[in-house]
C-alpha cells in the first residue's frame, strides 16, 4: 500500500487543479491508501483550500520540504512511501507502476521525467533523466521508497533546506536496488520560464558543483536564496 505525500507553499493558484491531475492518475486497484499534503505555513490560503478538498489528509510543519516530507513520513500509515511535488504529474496508473517495481524487489526509485514545455533545452535535459545515475535524478522526478529503507536512511536531512532529494540519495542507491520506471513524470517548467532557461540550468549546476567540493548546507542555501528564489 502507498501514501502520497506533498509538500506544499504558497501554491492557492493552483493547489486545487493540481491535486485533480494526480487524483486522476490514480489507478483503480486501490494501492493508495492516503494522500498527506504537508503544509509549510502557507498565508495565501492554501491551507484553507486543501482542508476543502475531498480524499485529503492536511497536515502542518515547519517550512522546508525536507522537514515537510519528514513529517509526513511519520504520519504515513502504508508500506511505500510515494513523495511528489505539487506541480509534477506522474504517469497514468502510477500507483500501480511502483506497486509492481516494489514487488519486484526494488525499495525505491522514480519516474523519468519529462517538462511540460517543447523548448528544446528542457527536452534536452528531460532525455538524461531515464538513466538510472544518481546525477541524472531530481525532485520533480518524485521518488517511491519502502518505509523501512527510509527510516534506515534516516530520512531527508532536515540541514538541507534546498538539495535534500539529492542528498538522500546516495545512501538510499547504496542500499538498495534502484529502478527509473521508464514511464513520464511531467512537471512545470514555470521557475526555468521565470528565470531564463539557460540562466537557470548555470545556477543548479554551480550548486551541484558546490556541493561536489564541500560547500555546507548553509551555503548552497544562501546562494540558492540570492541568486534563485530572489
Amino acid at each position: 500500500m502507498i501514501s502520497i505525500i506533498i509538500p506544499v507553499y504558497n501554491e492557492a493558484e493552483e493547489v486545487i487543479s493540481n491535486l485533480i491531475q494526480i487524483q486522476n492518475r490514480i489507478s483503480p486497484f486501490g494501492y493508495v491508501t492516503e494522500i498527506l499534503v504537508v503544509d509549510g505555513g502557507s498565508n495565501d490560503g492554501t491551507l484553507a483550500l486543501i482542508n476543502q478538498f475531498d480524499g485529503i489528509k492536511c497536515l502542518e510543519s515547519k517550512r522546508g520540504r525536507s522537514r515537510q516530507m519528514n513529517h509526513g513520513a511519520k504520519q504515513a500509515t502504508a508500506e511505500i512511501l510515494y513523495f511528489l511535488h505539487i506541480d509534477s504529474f506522474p504517469p497514468q496508473d502510477f500507483d500501480r507502476l511502483i506497486e509492481e517495481s516494489v514487488r519486484n524487489g526494488h525499495q525505491a526509485g522514480c519516474f523519468k521525467m519529462k517538462f511540460r514545455s517543447r523548448h528544446s533545452w528542457l527536452q534536452f535535459i528531460s532525455w538524461f533523466t531515464k538513466f538510472n545515475a544518481r546525477f541524472c535524478r531530481g525532485g520533480d522526478q518524485s521518488l517511491f521508497v519502502t518505509k523501512s529503507l527510509f527510516e534506515k536512511v534516516g530520512g531527508y536531512n532536515e540541514e538541507f533546506l534546498i538539495y535534500e532529494d539529492h542528498e538522500i540519495l546516495k545512501p538510499i542507491y547504496d542500499s538498495s536496488g534502484f529502478e527509473v520506471i521508464q514511464h513520464s513524470i511531467s512537471t512545470s517548467a514555470r521557475r526555468f520560464e521565470d528565470k531564463g532557461i539557460l540562466k537557470l540550468q548555470i545556477l543548479f549546476w554551480i550548486i551541484y558543483l558546490k556541493k561536489w567540493s564541500g560547500a555546507s548546507s548553509d551555503a548552497l542555501y544562501s546562494f540558492y536564496m540570492k541568486h534563485i528564489n530572489n
